[in-house]
Order: structure tokens, then sequence, then C-alpha cells
């Protein structure tokens, strides 16, 4: 069996010799290599659904090691006792269900064990809620399969009485280990990133150009009378005069926030390109 480059990374960043939980196992090919392999002793794959979870249970009867990976019908980590693994796997999850998994699984936090988290997406959720569980981020690696982008967290319990944290949302969204290795496939993503943030700020003006008269051509009077009959109602209640004012405040604050991301990532380009 071989293993995807994503997977590969996930099952890289588990320490030698720890016994795995793997939430969300899907086909049980995590747990299958790293007990296959020598380089974990057992193994409980885990999953909310039935029908990945039996698949998961044919492949590790066809590898021989039902004496060695358990599986479990569990919605997270509920099926789980804190003392039944030493490292927690969660990959292919957004980052908010990564982070629902570990709050609604605290004495998971509390009892100090390892992660290997892969969120697909909000990666800054998940670095926020391990450093607020008083986490360690202690590696990630970043890389490309298929033309999509991936981000492994191994996150370790902090030395007692220090407490991690990150200077900005900057380091938070793209990670300080990957930031401070200055990860080339990494340095690829940003001038993607930062292209991208700059066609959705040039489309977030354009309306404002049309106000000022700066209608495009194709724009007839009669579809312009149109949207300015459905920006400016007959219907003057309150409630109307306040959202467009509401819908303005959040399209400048998220302007502006696209300006700064923008400028973070043009200088941390410009100082290490």
């Amino acid at each position: 069996m071989e293993l995807s480059k994503r997977l590969q990374t996930v099952a890289a960043a588990v320490t030698p010799g720890h016994r795995i939980a793997d939430v969300g196992t899907d086909h049980g090919y995590v747990p299958i290599y790293l007990v296959k392999n020598g380089l974990c002793p057992s193994a409980c794959a885990m999953d909310v659904n039935k029908g990945p979870l039996a698949r998961a249970a044919e492949h590790i009867g066809q590898e021989g090691l039902s004496d060695k990976i358990a599986t479990r019908l569990s919605d997270g980590l509920a099926g789980l006792a804190p003392d039944e693994t030493d490292t927690v796997v969660i990959a292919g999850m957004g980052g908010e269900l990564i982070c629902r998994i570990l709050k609604n699984a605290p004495e998971f936090l509390e009892a100090g064990m390892e992660f290997i988290l892969q969120p697909q997406s909000e990666w800054f959720k998940v670095r926020h809620l391990l450093h607020d569980a008083g986490y360690h981020i202690a590696g990630e690696w970043f890389l490309k399969e298929d033309g999509k982008y991936y981000v492994v967290i191994k996150a370790l319990p902090s030395p007692a009485g220090q407490q991690e944290s990150y200077p900005d949302e900057f380091h938070y969204a793209y990670g300080s280990c990957l930031l401070w290795e200055k990860n080339p496939v990494l340095l690829e993503y940003l001038q993607k990133e930062q292209q991208k943030k700059k066609s959705i700020l040039a489309r977030m003006a354009q309306p404002e150009e049309e106000a000022k008269g700066n209608i495009p051509a194709h724009i007839t009077e009669t579809e312009q009378q149109s949207r300015n009959s459905q920006e400016n109602p007959e219907n003057t209640s309150g409630k109307s005069r306040k959202d467009p004012e509401q819908n303005a405040m959040k399209r400048l604050q998220r302007q502006k926030q696209l300006e700064e991301e923008i400028r973070a990532i043009g200088q941390y380009l410009r100082e290490t390109v």
C-alpha cells in the first residue's frame, strides 16, 4: 500500500513507538502504514460513519493487522479514552471541525498528548486553539499535491510555565515555523495568495467607481435605473436605511483587512525572496 504525499507527511510526523488514534480514518491507510512498518505498536481507527469504518476494517484485515488496529465508530474522540493513545491524528477535515472535535474532548488536551493535525482550511483557528490550550507547535510541513496545498501541524504540550504565542495574525495564518524556515512551497502559495487578494480588492472597489459615474459601457440606462431602484427602495424604514450603512461598513472593514494582508505578504516576500 502506497500513501499519498499528504498522508506520508502526516504519518512521518508521528513519533515512532507511539500508539495512535486516527480520527476520521476513512480507509485506515495511516494506521495501517504505521503499524505495518513497525512505527506504531498499535492503533485505533475511528470514524463517525459506518461506511468508511467498514472499508477501513476490510483493509486492516487484508493486511493481517486486525489484532493490532482496532476500529471504532465514534463522533470525534467521544468513543476513546485518553489513556488508550499517545498520539491523536486528525487529517483531511476543515479547521473549524478539528477545533470542534478538540473542544468537545478537553480531557485529551489536558492529558498532554501529541497531536498531528492536517486542517484543510482555517489553519489559523487550529493554531490559535493549540496555543490557547497550552500547546507548543513543534513543527509544520507545507506541501503541494495534485495542485492543492496542504499543511501538517505537530503539537506538543508547552514546557511548564511557558505559554507559546505568535506576534501577529500573519504568523497564525501561515505558520511561524514555515515562515521562519522560508518553506519554498509556502513562498509559492503566498505569491498566489497575494495576487488573489489583490484581485478581490480590485473587484470590491469597482462598485464605488460605478457609483461615482464610472459605469461600464455594457450596462444600459434601463439596467442602471433598475440597480438604482434596488439600492434605494421606496421603503424608507429605519431598517432599510440602516442595512446599506452596515453593509458599507462591513465592506470597508473587509477592504482594510485585505489591504493589511496584502501589505504583510508583500513585506515578507520582499524580505525573503
